[in-house]
């Protein structure tokens, strides 16, 4: 065997399983003594179902092992006989997985090899074996896929998960200060074959990865047991086949679904008292002393809300769908001062809000003087998103805006400029042009406006066009089971990037007709279990004196970001409504019961009066929220980032409680 895991290598002994599959099953346990180094132990079934070892142990394991339907059950009990630190691990090795064979996944976290992620990240860049803390998974669980025969295995745990500590130090071994529920899970290249690994409590290895783009030594914690107190742990091992790597995601996806069958939260908003108290952003974040007047939104402190210097009209900022909305919301409950200053923003960026070749200056910050020369697709589309939204609106309203009209149509050709043959868009560009990062990962966010466009300006170029994007997205991201490099601050396997190409697809939908409109709806859906694979089924521990424990928080529906940024946030818009669009096209019932999570789950945060969540003013939604060993430079688990861009996180809470928002658009434009 490779010993490749340091400080602790889980040294295991083959014991033959008596149920039907006969699969290779090994154990280990390291013993830890305050102030020495552990020892690890290998373990060995006797004929009464315990693990013992060669040497006398301070505590029995106690194993029991059921198979039904290729489902098999690994029960573990632990019960101290005087007290002891423990690190209890099991390899499941399986024999017929030649590991160069086999792709890899872990919900949330882990896609294929994370060959898309730089070395600095977990990746096979590092190394060909991980395993990690299970709270950074959507769902506590491993699975194996052989592309040769679609054979695959996952291990999911089982067990409550109700308690977290926490921990002096973040690598080497760690004697845990009380009690916590995260085990770990992964996978490991055993001389050459693929192997489940699992165990408890945390063993994260060969690296830990604390912050974007830092990996340090691994750790390993260890669990205090008194004499007498037992610790009782639960696995299943399934084994079964899928066509491909998309087909393996979906079905682990349902299968998850329904043995966790997470429920919805109860936070006690609707959508008119959200959207209340969400409006208050608006008033409190309007600036309007520069040439462009914006909601400030990024790079702003949580800890005092003060507005900022910078304003960005997508990603993070979405300063042009927040004045839409605050317009929308304005005129709907007579709130002279949101109309007002969303008129305001229009108008200055109507006059200012342009590069010389006609795109959206992206991000200016006023404060340093200077401003991005480098665009994104994925901005200028969210920008000419929001536009249209509110030249359809206001064409509902009576009023006409055909200078609006001209600098759309504009950057819409722009768009068809940039455009590749094969229908993806690069990521990045100049305002001459010229290509800055080919990758065509955030392709989808393209194809909203575009289809959006077709259908309001009557124009078949951007039918077209939107159709090549869609061509790409099945040939590159869909078949491939490949969605990368959305999102602007990372360059790597990310949530945004299936979430879009669903999105993209459900657009598609509203201007197409018969088969081409089926083929389209298949595509989204495949798309939808990768998305939803991001969003987590489960509600991780937090330890007293973590914020976020502190105040009840469920990860329940809450999304992973991608395999570089590992937190979770409310990035959603439209798609949980198109998970209760796709239930009824595709009698996906799944799809409307997580969707109902989703819905309810994100609004656990909202700041109010009495209950502000950390955050300074009300409204004010949170946006990295720290939920495993990791930060993102500040406070780590259990509490946020020192600095949060809630301009997207309103705006994405918006969109999802308008769900009426894109088929109402398509309608009125017909």
């Amino acid at each position: 065997m490779r010993k490749l895991f340091l400080p602790a290598v889980l040294i295991c002994s083959l014991c033959f399983l008596t149920n039907a599959a006969e699969k290779q099953l090994s154990s280990s346990i390291s013993i830890k003594a305050p102030g020495n180094k552990a020892i690890t132990y290998a373990l060995k079934s006797d004929n009464n179902g315990n693990l013992t070892a060669q040497e006398k142990l301070p505590l029995t394991i106690e194993q029991k092992i059921t198979e039904t339907d290729g489902h098999t059950r690994i029960s573990v009990a632990l019960t101290a006989q005087e007290t002891v630190y423990y690190n209890f691990g099991q390899i499941y090795s399986l024999p017929e997985m030649l590991h160069d064979d086999c792709e890899f996944y872990m919900p949330g976290f882990w896609y294929h090899r994370n060959m898309r992620s730089p070395k600095e990240a977990p990746s096979f860049h590092t190394s060909d074996s991980w395993q990690v803390r299970e709270d950074r998974l959507s769902t506590p669980l491993t699975g194996v896929y052989n592309n040769k025969t679609g054979d695959y295995y996952t291990v999911l745990r089982e067990d409550r998960f109700a308690d977290e500590c926490l921990a002096q130090h973040t690598s080497g071994e760690i004697i845990l200060s009380g009690k916590t529920s995260i085990g770990f899970t992964g996978f490991r290249n055993i001389e050459g074959n693929s192997a489940l690994v699992f165990g408890f409590p945390y063993h994260e290895a060969p690296k830990t990865y604390i912050r974007k783009l830092t990996l340090i030594p691994p750790a390993q914690a260890f669990e205090k047991l008194e004499k007498g107190e037992r610790r009782q742990l639960t696995w299943e091992v399934c084994k079964s086949n899928a066509t491909n790597y998309a087909g393996f995601v979906t079905d682990v996806w349902n299968y998850s679904f329904d043995k966790l069958s997470p429920k919805t939260v109860d936070t006690g908003y609707d959508t008119g008292k959200a959207k209340e108290v969400l409006s208050n952003f608006f008033v409190e974040s309007y600036v309007d002393k520069y040439d462009l007047k914006y909601y400030s939104g990024v790079h702003m402190r949580t800890d005092d809300c003060m507005s900022t210097g910078s304003v960005e009209v997508g990603f993070v900022g979405r300063v042009l769908l927040n004045a839409f909305n605050a317009l929308e919301y304005g005129e709907a409950n007579n709130r002279a001062n949101l109309i007002k200053s969303a008129n305001a923003i229009f108008d200055s960026y109507l006059l200012h809000g342009f590069t010389p070749n006609g795109f959206f200056r992206e991000f200016v910050d006023y404060t340093h003087n200077n401003e991005t020369d480098i665009y994104s697709i994925r901005r200028q589309s969210e920008a000419t998103f929001a536009v249209l939204n509110y030249l359809q609106y206001e064409k509902s309203k009576g009023r006409k805006h055909p200078e609006w009209e001209t600098k759309t149509k504009q950057i819409l050709d722009n768009f068809l400029k940039v455009q590749k043959e094969d229908g993806s868009f690069p990521r990045k560009f100049k305002d001459n042009f010229e290509v800055a990062d080919i990758s065509g990962g955030s392709t989808p966010s393209a194809t909203l406006p575009l289809t959006m466009a077709y259908s309001y300006f009557k124009n078949k170029n951007y039918l077209e066009s939107a159709k090549k994007t869609a061509v790409y997205l099945e040939k590159e991201l869909i078949s491939k089971s490949d969605y990368f490099s959305s999102t602007l601050d990372a360059n790597c396997e990310d949530k945004e990037s299936s979430l879009y190409a669903s999105t993209a697809l459900y657009y598609l939908s509203f201007v197409t007709k018969g088969k081409e409109r089926e083929h389209y709806i298949d595509l989204c859906k495949e798309a939808a279990y990768f998305c939803l694979s991001w969003y987590y089924m489960w509600d991780v521990p937090f330890a007293q004196g973590q914020m976020l424990g502190d105040v009840g928080l469920k990860s329940r529906g809450w999304g992973n970001v991608s395999v570089e940024n590992n937190h979770i946030d409310v990035f959603i818009f439209e798609f949980a409504t198109i998970l209760d669009w796709l239930a009824k096209e595709r009698n996906e019932p799944r799809f409307t019961g997580f969707s109902s999570v989703i819905k309810t789950s994100m609004l656990q945060l909202m700041p109010v009066k009495g209950h502000m969540f950390d955050i300074a003013k009300t409204g004010y939604y949170p946006e990295v929220v720290q939920h495993t060993n990791w930060d993102y430079g500040k406070n780590g688990k259990g509490f946020y980032n020192d600095i949060f861009a809630p301009g997207w996180t309103v705006a994405s809470l918006w969109q999802m409680l308008s769900p009426d928002r894109v088929s109402d658009y398509f309608k009125a434009a017909k």
